[in-house]
């Protein structure tokens, strides 16, 4: 289906993340499992388990607060270990019913860690240290099926009616499916000028696909709105109003590779930026599975990577400063390409907690990144992988990242989704059907 285009509109940029809940709060009617409560991150402040994302006494960010006391470690590892090879198998440390794995969902998860020796070498990574976390491998080839099937759990408690988002691309994708699978409606919003492909793809799933003329930040600020408005009455936004749950599915990141790597936290991480979510969370998820006592507890490093055309944090962070400045993004990598990043504080915050950093590449860099992954290890990365591998590259030749500690980059989508990238990449010689042509053209 064709997208439709309308006008951007203003209001106020929303997020969630939070701190270890302060107050007491009645005992929630709905089942998400292990979910306690809504903790505000800033003031601790909590509410019931609802569909709402904002602090009443203070407007900070909402997050989950959790019950777990009642966990023996080593049962619930044996549990988890026992479960399906999907984000369900962690089902006891999420916001979700106990039977959630029997439900329609697009059930992602359990991706694939990368053993990276080739790109090792080539970076000056001691071998065996290198490991790519490889997202592409989801439903719809990015890590967005995640948070999307935390999500839609949420909705479905809640009782909404439609799934929607405001989205830089892979988000609409995901919510499409998910959509589809449940037996909901979609309606997801885009800025007008996002990759084709990823614009056919969140299409195809039969969805309304609305395109807002502006960048993301303009489409978020649209759906908030949205929200406040009698036409978004049975409306579940995965990353406003559902935003604590949905945030939640990043976790699954950090749970997966601690068990990947057998039972094991990672010394190095390297996270892409967009939002920020994503490395807040699987900060979050690391010190959980170490106060369940499911790794042992020891220090890591977590290293934030974004494009040199939508640095926001990275500027901040190399300034020294506790604020983010909003940017205009001007990158290819438009997976990232958020200006205002809701979660830009908390990720500067974790980053000097765990001795980490917060770097960026230009789009130059992002393109040989996404070819050296591809060319090592066969992975081909979109560009927010290209931002990962260009950054952690950057960080070993500047000392900043120690190529003897085991390190984990992610590449959260597939490169299909971001051809226009590589355009210029293709064929090596066009030669007639003869033997004598292909020695002429070298390739003997």
């Amino acid at each position: 289906m064709a997208a439709q285009t309308v006008a951007s509109t203003t209001n106020t940029e929303t997020s969630a993340d939070s701190a270890a809940p302060t107050n007491s709060v009645d005992t929630p009617s709905v089942d998400l499992g292990p979910a306690a409560a809504l903790s505000c991150r800033e003031c601790g402040h909590r509410v019931p388990l609802g569909p709402v994302f904002a602090c009443e006494e203070c407007f900070g960010p909402l997050e989950i607060a959790y019950d777990f006391s009642a966990y023996d470690t080593e049962e619930l590892r044996k549990r988890i270990e026992a479960g399906p090879a999907n984000i369900w198998r962690y089902a006891p440390l999420l916001p979700v019913p106990a039977d959630v794995a029997t439900k329609p969902n697009i059930n992602p998860g359990w991706t694939e860690l990368v053993k990276a020796d080739n790109l090792a070498r080539e970076l000056g990574v001691e071998p065996g240290k290198l490991f790519v976390k490889d997202d592409s491998g989801n439903p719809t080839h990015s890590f967005k099926d995640r948070v999307v099937a935390q999500a839609l759990e949420a909705a479905r408690v809640f009782g909404f009616t439609t799934l929607s988002c405001s989205s830089t691309g892979n988000l609409a994708g995901a919510v499409g499916a998910a959509a589809a699978r449940a037996g909901f409606r979609s309606c997801v919003f885009i800025p007008h000028d996002l990759e084709q492909g990823k614009v056919v793809m969140a299409a195809v799933y039969g969805g309304e696909l609305v395109g807002i003329e502006g960048n993301y930040d303009d489409v978020n600020r649209f759906c908030s709105e949205l929200i406040g408005d009698p036409a978004g009455e049975g409306w579940g936004f995965v990353n406003v109003n559902l935003r604590p749950y949905y945030a939640e599915g990043s976790k699954t990141l950090a749970y997966e590779i601690c068990e990947q790597l057998g039972w094991q936290l990672p010394d190095q991480l390297v996270v892409p930026i967009a939002s920020g979510s994503q490395l807040t969370k699987i900060d979050k998820g690391l010190q959980e599975l170490i106060k369940l006592g499911l790794v042992e507890d020891k220090p890591y490093k977590i290293f934030g990577a974004q494009a040199e055309g939508c640095s926001p944090v990275s500027v901040a962070y190399k300034a020294g400063h506790d604020v983010v400045r909003p940017q205009k993004p001007n990158t290819i990598a438009k997976s990232l390409a958020i200006g205002n990043p809701a979660d830009g504080p908390y990720v500067l915050d974790i980053a000097r907690r765990t001795g980490g950093a917060v770097e960026d590449v230009n789009d130059e860099q992002i393109v040989d990144a996404i070819k050296l992954l591809a060319r090592t290890e066969g992975i081909f990365a979109e560009t927010a992988g290209g931002v990962t591998v260009g950054v952690a590259r950057k960080l070993i030749e500047n000392g900043v990242l120690d190529p003897s500690l085991t390190t984990v980059v992610l590449n959260t989508g597939d490169g299909l989704k971001t051809l226009d990238a590589v355009a210029g990449t293709g064929l090596t010689a066009t030669i007639r059907p003869s033997l004598d042509s292909f020695r002429e053209a070298g390739l003997a």
